[in-house]
Order: C-alpha cells, then structure tokens, then sequence
C-alpha cells in the first residue's frame, strides 16, 4: 500500500513541475504519522490541511486523496 504522504507529496510535485524531494517537507505541516494512524482506523474521517499552497483533502473508506488550488 502507498502510503498518502507519498500520494500527496506526488501530486503536488505533479502539478509543480518538480521533484517530490524539491517539496519541503510535509512533518512541517502536518503530523504524518498521526495522519497515516488516523487513516488505518476503521472510522470514516476526512482530513483537510493545506501544503504548498494546496488544499490536500484526504478521505477514508474508500481512501481518496484531492488535491485543489
């Protein structure tokens, strides 16, 4: 399984133009680990923070990952 700091991280590297390592870290905006615990639960959760400027969305049951200007 992908992990979604790596989906994310990903994306916006897509959408940048650049290299996922260009990205400052992602621990600067939000915990990932308790990001990536949340997630695993068994409860439906949505969590929205915003990195580089971008909405990150993220959903549970079935995972999605949205990312918006």
């Amino acid at each position: 399984m992908t992990s979604v700091v790596a989906v994310v991280s990903e994306r916006i590297a897509a959408r940048e133009g650049c290299d996922v390592l260009a990205l400052p870290p992602m621990y600067e905006t939000i915990d990932s680990e308790a990001l990536t615990a949340l997630l695993e639960s068994d409860a439906d959760v949505t969590v929205c923070f915003e990195y580089c400027g971008y909405r990150v969305i993220v959903e549970t049951h079935p995972l999605e990952v949205t990312v918006l200007e």
